[in-house]
């Protein structure tokens, strides 16, 4: 955490983007370090930023399950329903994976259960390709059309 704060403060900005990590943020919700996630944000990176494999981070925090991080992000104003990256949206990401708290956790915040894109299409197609069937049900539940 001291080299993220040593760059930050002599120059390097909160909100450059690479190829594959994204913006700094990005990774670090990737891999759930809440306390950089939450210098980036106090220092100014943009929650919405895009760029690399998840394309932002919520999408990036979503994929790996890491509920404190997608909070985190939403209460910064995260737009649940950014679309862009392999897996089209953050609910799609999470759904692949199964992580049911988070997809709750977005449905809550409004996310769009029907909206098409990423690899998989929706986020039922997600789920079902994972084999998830308590989040092919909650999607379900929440208005996901089945064709």
């Amino acid at each position: 955490m001291e080299i993220v704060r040593l760059l930050l403060e002599s120059s390097a900005g909160p909100n450059v983007c690479d190829e594959w990590n994204g913006t700094a943020l990005s990774a670090a919700c990737r891999k759930s370090h809440t306390k950089i996630v939450k210098l980036l944000l106090d220092k100014g990176a943009d929650v919405n930023a895009q760029g690399g494999h998840f394309d932002n981070a919520l999408q990036a925090a979503s994929s790996e399950g890491h509920e404190k991080v997608v909070r985190m992000l939403m209460d910064a104003g995260a737009e649940v329903d950014a679309q862009g990256g392999s897996y089209g949206n953050a609910l799609q990401a999470t759904s692949i994976k199964g992580f049911e708290k988070v997809v709750q956790m977005l449905l809550g915040a409004g996310a769009e259960v029907n909206v098409q894109g990423g690899i998989f299409g929706n986020a039922l197609q997600a789920a079902s390709n994972g084999g998830h069937e308590k989040v092919v049900q909650m999607l379900l539940d929440a208005g996901a059309r089945r064709n």
